[in-house]
């Protein structure tokens, strides 16, 4: 990456990550009620697969997305305001969390279902080889994931028709409290497409750099008509799997051992360091991205709740007659 495109993913990963931590706050405050599961460690993997897309290319993923909704472009105020159940939310306070959609910023929702968006993330592709264009949707979904049935029956599917698909695996080591190594057989997730010729490859998920480096090549392979592509992202979260999980089944060694190796915003910024980026230009970016999350936390508590009237809404499309 060139030193103005790293400063903007060093500055989409800020953004990401104080926005996690301001919703964790105000989850800890009572204010964001439900589930909550925060982004905080895998940030990279979204904002580097995010600099490989065009304008029409779609995003669909799972319940831990705020952080795909931010890198596509959605507001930070509308996202904080879905959180917290306020009217000024993407979904109208209706949605919370894991269920928001943005069909102007190409984004189709988190879905709570462990595994569906991988259905819904093929039938995106599918439509866009039925349309004959040459958008690609990237599929995302946890490790915990990798091995559901509907899964594979969507890696046929893809494999058979040729659909422009990326399917990335966010392998961030623990399906909710299991660690991978106990749940799956397979040790290398980038080759659960083998069998259905599905090209893929294990990427640090860490490093923005090398998510979007081997990005470019998935976007690439589908947009070229070649069928679908999967990247297994080795990532990490540094919290729970929600807020409400202690998280026990890891030691607290473990995870500042993964902060001080491998965070990828650190990462990103001893890359700028050493391309000349100095730390008055770097307190810069930090300043606008707090002040962005806070006008976000602002707007969200000062959103009056839903109606009532709003119960009916958005239930059902009646036919024009």
């Amino acid at each position: 990456m060139g030193r103005e495109e790293l400063l903007q993913a060093y500055r989409d990963m800020l953004l990401i990550r104080r926005f996690e931590e301001k919703a964790g706050q105000l989850y800890g405050m009572g204010l964001i009620g439900g589930f909550c599961h925060l982004y905080i460690g895998q940030e990279a993997v979204v904002v580097g697969m995010q600099m490989c897309l065009e304008p029409g290319d779609q995003v669909i993923t799972s319940y831990r997305d705020h952080g795909h909704m931010l890198a596509c472009g959605m507001e930070a105020r509308g996202v904080m305001a879905e959180l917290t159940g306020r009217i000024g939310g993407y979904s109208k306070g209706k949605g919370g969390s894991m269920h928001m959609f943005s069909r102007e910023k190409g984004f189709y929702g988190g879905h709570g279902i462990v595994g569906a968006q991988v259905s819904l993330g093929t039938g995106l592709a599918f439509a866009n080889w039925y349309r004959g264009n040459d958008n690609v949707c990237l599929t995302y979904f946890g490790e915990g994931a990798s091995n559901q049935g509907q899964v594979y029956e969507s890696f046929n599917l893809a494999a058979l028709m040729k659909l422009p698909v990326v399917y990335i695996i966010e392998n961030n080591k623990y399906g909710m409290g299991t660690s991978v190594e106990r749940a799956s057989a397979s040790r290398d997730l980038s080759k659960n497409g083998a069998p259905w010729g599905i090209p893929g490859e294990q990427v640090n998920g860490m490093d923005v750099t090398a998510v979007k480096e081997a990005g470019e090549r998935a976007v690439a392979h589908c947009r070229e008509g070649k069928g679908p592509y999967l990247l297994e992202m080795k990532t990490y979260r540094y919290r729970g799997h929600s807020m409400s999980d202690p998280a026990k089944y890891r030691t607290r060694e473990e995870v500042q051992r993964m902060r001080e190796q491998s965070d990828p915003i650190e990462t990103a910024r001893r890359m700028l360091a050493e391309q000349g980026v100095g730390e008055a230009e770097l307190r810069k970016v930090d300043d606008e991205v707090k002040a962005i999350v806070q006008d976000a936390a602002d707007f969200a508590q000062q959103s009056p709740e839903p109606p009532e009237s709003e119960l009916w809404t958005d239930v059902l499309v009646e036919e024009a007659r």
